[in-house]
């Protein structure tokens, strides 16, 4: 990357510079860091140690999890920091370096997504050959896939971004290095570059949307054809999880990076970025594990299994 910029380090306005609205906001991101923390690591070694989730659907979420996890990492403690000590400066490499994670881990859950949409087609509407369908080796490439998409995304978009010349202000209207918050701040030519960034942002969402909707408009004619009830009432909730989460996740994206820069307000990008960088991660273990039989089943081995330990011992 080459560096063609005199700004050496950029100052994060974050969310409000009420003082009066430090504390709570503070105690708020905290608590929910630590449940993002906790559902989201829960679940991986929930998904590990049992076997029985040892399946496609488990696998994907597990890579989700473990995303949502790193996604939110990559982000909070920052803000964290800046609310309770004040520390709203970043170097010009940490920014790029945050904005490339940030970038990465959501073009990843971006494709998991899709991939959790197809294995659902999968089951649903291809039950007889859903174990020669969603093979391991299946599983394992569409996870590396969306790894390798989304290294190419970020490393596209953080060269497309820092190949500008940033010799004005260096005041980020943002909490953290945001593509269109920094892109703001250039004094160069950004036409062509937000044209790229719109036609990469464009390009993995409705390609991974593509998926997800074809996905769900087989399942719910299948569904429409199923006479039992009670296959009727499993095939929905098999699947209605995945579209809270579907829904929840490009609800945000959309409204965020398929418009043009002119077209954003900083103070509305704030609290859409407070969502889909903090909230949805949080959610995401919680709506997965709600309602989910062998998700709550798994909990409960586990509970037993650490209550007869600590029989054991004392």
């Amino acid at each position: 990357m080459k560096n063609n910029t005199e700004v050496k380090e950029f100052i994060l306005l974050g969310l409000t510079n009420a003082p009066e609205l430090q504390g709570p906001l503070f105690l708020m991101f905290t608590l929910i860091y630590l449940v993002t923390l906790i559902g989201n690591l829960g679940m991986i070694m929930l998904i590990l140690l049992d076997s029985r989730l040892h399946i496609p659907m488990y696998f994907f979420l597990s890579n989700l999890s473990l995303v949502d996890f790193c996604y939110s990492s990559t982000v909070t403690p920052k803000v964290m920091a800046g609310l309770l000590i004040g520390d709203k400066v970043i170097s010009y490499n940490a920014c790029a370096v945050q904005m490339f994670f940030f970038v990465f881990f959501a073009t990843v859950e971006n494709y998991l997504l899709a991939a959790m949409a197809f294995d659902r087609y999968a089951a649903v509407c291809k039950p007889l050959h859903y174990t020669t369908t969603m093979t391991t080796g299946v599983c394992t490439r569409l996870a590396i896939g969306s790894y390798v998409f989304a290294f190419l995304t970020a490393a596209i978009d953080i060269r497309d971004t820092f190949s500008l010349s940033f010799c004005m202000s260096n005041v980020v209207h943002h909490f953290f290095c945001d593509i269109p918050a920094v892109m703001t701040l250039t004094c160069s030519d950004k036409d062509i570059n937000e044209l790229i960034l719109m036609l990469i942002s464009s390009f993995n969402i409705f390609f991974a949307l593509l998926i997800i909707l074809t996905s769900y408009m087989f399942i719910f004619i299948t569904v429409l054809k199923i006479q039992s009830g009670e296959g009727y009432q499993k095939a929905l909730s098999t699947c209605a999880f995945h579209l809270i989460a579907v829904s929840l996740f490009y609800g945000t994206v959309i409204v965020m990076y398929l418009q043009p820069s002119s077209h954003h307000s900083m103070d509305t990008d704030k609290m859409a970025s407070v969502f889909y960088t903090m909230v949805i991660p949080m959610l995401n273990p919680i709506v997965y594990s709600l309602r989910n039989k062998e998700v709550k089943n798994a909990i409960k081995k586990s509970f037993e299994k650490t209550r007869y330990s600590s029989g054991l011992i004392f």
